[in-house]
Parts: structure tokens; C-alpha cells; sequence
């Protein structure tokens, strides 16, 4: 049975916060961020956690690191109490979160990750060997003895990356790590990502509101929304709930009377003043639908245009409000 390295039942988190009721006067009020919320990792997998803004995703990974203890539930991360045990918890997990530094402004970023082999005790060889891996994958060596307060967005969070790494955790947790960063950087860390997930040696959890991360690097995505999960599957799985279909795009020369019926499919859209026919995949599979249009006379070409993440998350969340 594959390990779970993390496990949530019935999680929960209420804050007390104070608004304004008259002039003069204040009043309590409770508000639950997390609202219990049933989730297993297992170990080596890679997890999409993603919902609207204030849907309680930094919130729940916050109790998973015992930056905030919940107000109800159990949790347990690497088999240890996130708050109880934090010390133990902090040398098994890394975190990268986009608006935050684990670096030392006006150190080299050399030094930064110098001092942290002995924050977390890290035998030397072990540390060179995690460094030289992310040196390679990175590209840190054109910057590694620059200030950290000098580096561009880009170059500091493959720093942070790195820094969350040398220490050997069994758990990544990433809070928008490509927040700002220009397309050749984001392009980097996808990749360093992606192939941290494929040697399995880590479990990664990402949240992040660039919905092109999840789709390259997820298998499995958890959507949340007013701190309950709404959604525990594939990415596939998401498009078929909420109604994604793949488009199938036909170029002809002419454009005819009236667009041809193809069984297991619907007429999407006319463009291109009728040159241009687009139909939405319902039953029938690529080949049929292929088949079919080779009785057309001049066709000119035909492409298949795969559903995109953002379209049928922006569906969801409207169902959601």
C-alpha cells in the first residue's frame, strides 16, 4: 500500500476578526477560512491545489507546515503533528512561497546556502551532492556569488528553489512559485520541477493561480472553493465534470451552403466567412470525425485543438459563486 505523507480529515481554520457595526463601535465576528477539508497525498505524488482568491489554499498549507494550528480536524505530514512536532517537521519538508525569501538580502547566494547546510545540520557531502544537481538543473553558476539583493525575480527563485532543497526534503510545498517571472525563468522552473516530480523522490504540492503550471506538471488536481474541496481527480476528469470538449478545426477552400452534419459531434462556430468550421467533440472519437470530413471536397486541412485548463476552471468557479 503506497504511503500517505500527508493526511487531513476533517480540517479546519476560523479566525475572529472585528468589523465595524456603527460609528463608534466594533464587533466580533467569526469567519472559517478552512472548512473541513478530507485530503491524502501519497509519497512522490504531485498535487495541484488551486481555488479563487480566498478560498483558503494558503491557509491549509500553512497548518500543514504548523505555521497555524487549526481550529479543528486532525493533520499529520511526513507522520508528524505539523504544530506539536514543527522542529522535526521543519528538517522533512522545504517551502518556496512567492512573496517570501529564505535567503540571506546581502549575502552571496553561495553564502546563503552555505548557512543553511548548518541550520539544518546537513552533512557536507550530501549538501555539494543536492547543490551540484541544482546548479546543473537551475543554471545557478553565472550568479551563485552575487548578492541575493542584486539577483532579478527570476534568479532569486531558482535560489529559493535551491535553498528549499539541500536540505533533502521528503515534502515540497509551493505557494506561487512562478508569480512574476518572465517566460525563460518560469520556463526553467517548470522544468526543474517536473523533473524533481519524475525521480520521485519528493512530494510536491503547488498552488498557484497560473493554471499552465498544473496542466504541465499535475497528475492529480484538488480544487477548493470557501475552504471545501470541490473537485479530488484528473485534469481530464475536471474537463469531462464541467463540459470541456476538444475542438476539431476544418479549413476548406470554398466554404459550403450549409455546414456538413457529423454524427457525434456539434457545430461550434463558423469563421473565416464560412471557410472555417469548428466542431466540438461530443461522442465520436478523432478518427470518426476525420473519416467523415475526407468526403469533403476541398479540404484543406484539419486540426485538433485540446481544451484549455483555464477555460473550464473559469466555468467552475462561475458555477461556484
Amino acid at each position: 500500500m503506497t504511503e500517505n505523507v500527508i493526511e487531513a480529515q476533517g480540517l479546519r481554520k476560523d479566525f475572529t476578526v472585528r468589523v465595524k457595526t456603527g460609528r463608534w463601535r466594533r464587533a466580533k465576528r467569526l469567519v472559517t477560512a478552512v472548512d473541513g477539508i478530507d485530503l491524502r497525498v501519497p509519497r512522490g505524488e504531485m498535487l495541484g491545489y488551486i481555488g479563487p482568491n480566498g478560498a483558503g489554499k494558503s491557509t491549509t498549507l500553512k497548518m500543514f507546515t504548523g505555521v497555524l494550528s487549526p481550529s479543528g480536524g486532525a493533520v499529520r505530514v511526513c507522520g508528524l503533528r505539523p504544530v506539536a512536532e514543527r522542529t522535526r517537521l521543519a528538517l522533512r519538508v522545504g517551502v518556496v512561497f512567492g512573496q517570501r525569501s529564505q535567503l540571506w538580502w546581502d549575502l552571496p547566494l553561495r553564502e546563503s546556502f552555505e548557512l543553511l547546510r548548518h541550520v539544518y545540520r546537513v552533512p557536507a557531502g550530501d549538501h555539494a551532492a543536492r547543490l551540484r544537481r541544482c546548479r546543473s538543473l537551475l543554471d545557478l553558476d553565472g550568479f551563485l556569488d552575487v548578492p541575493v539583493r542584486q539577483l532579478s525575480l527570476g534568479q532569486r527563485m531558482r535560489g529559493e528553489l535551491t535553498a528549499a532543497l539541500l536540505h533533502g526534503p521528503e515534502v515540497l510545498f509551493l505557494d506561487e512559485p512562478t508569480i512574476g517571472l518572465d517566460v525563460v525563468s518560469r520556463q526553467a522552473v517548470r522544468g526543474f520541477l517536473g523533473e524533481l516530480g519524475r525521480a520521485g523522490d519528493t512530494t510536491l504540492v503547488l498552488t498557484t493561480h497560473d493554471l499552465a503550471d498544473i496542466e504541465r506538471l499535475c497528475a492529480r488536481l484538488v480544487v477548493v472553493d470557501q475552504g471545501r474541496v470541490v473537485h479530488d481527480g484528473s485534469i481530464a476528469a475536471l474537463h469531462q465534470r464541467y463540459g470541456s470538449r476538444r475542438l476539431v478545426v476544418v479549413d476548406l477552400d470554398a466554404a459550403p451552403p450549409r455546414p456538413p452534419v457529423l454524427p457525434g459531434t456539434t457545430l461550434h462556430r463558423v469563421e473565416a466567412d464560412g471557410h472555417r468550421l469548428v466542431y466540438a467533440l461530443e461522442s465520436a472519437g478523432v478518427a470518426e470525425v476525420v473519416a467523415g470530413l475526407a468526403g469533403l471536397g476541398g479540404l484543406r486541412d484539419v486540426s485538433i485543438v485540446e481544451p484549455d485548463i483555464e477555460d473550464v476552471v473559469a466555468r467552475l468557479y462561475r458555477k461556484l459563486a
